[in-house]
């Protein structure tokens, strides 16, 4: 699929344009409760498949750090909200909604979270992004 404008870049930008599904991988190649990295329309993202069977995604840079690694972070959660914390300085993220839930005393920085979809076992994130 050829893909002629990126997903905005600002913090809560939304695209004019109608979302549009890129295909990522097999379901069956997330491993459960880890990240994986993908290059979904020019941009890293971190996807992770939960204990629950969702799967989600959101942008593989740490924004504390600006270092793209946020699929080696470690998968838990805090108050029944799956997370992931960052390897770099530890921040802790919700998956599924990109809110820094663990600061460490500093100001809060999201992560940009993509929507979901799997289709006949295929994975595929929406190119807007939805926080």
């Amino acid at each position: 699929m050829e893909i002629t404008r990126a997903a905005p870049e600002r913090e809560g930008e939304r695209s004019e344009e109608p979302e549009r599904w890129e295909p990522v991988c097999h379901l069956a190649e997330l491993p459960l409760e880890r990240g994986a990295a993908a290059l979904v329309a020019g941009r890293q993202v971190a996807l992770f498949r939960l204990d629950d069977g969702a799967v989600v995604a959101v942008c593989q840079r740490d924004p504390y750090s600006g270092a793209y690694v946020v699929a080696r972070g470690i998968v838990g959660s805090r108050a029944g909200r799956p997370t992931v914390a960052s390897p770099m300085y530890k921040h802790v993220f919700d998956l599924r909604t990109g809110e820094c839930v663990e600061t460490h005393g500093g100001e809060a920085r999201p992560l940009r979270t993509y929507a979901t979809r799997v289709i006949d076992g295929v994975v595929h994130i929406a190119r807007a992004v939805t926080a």
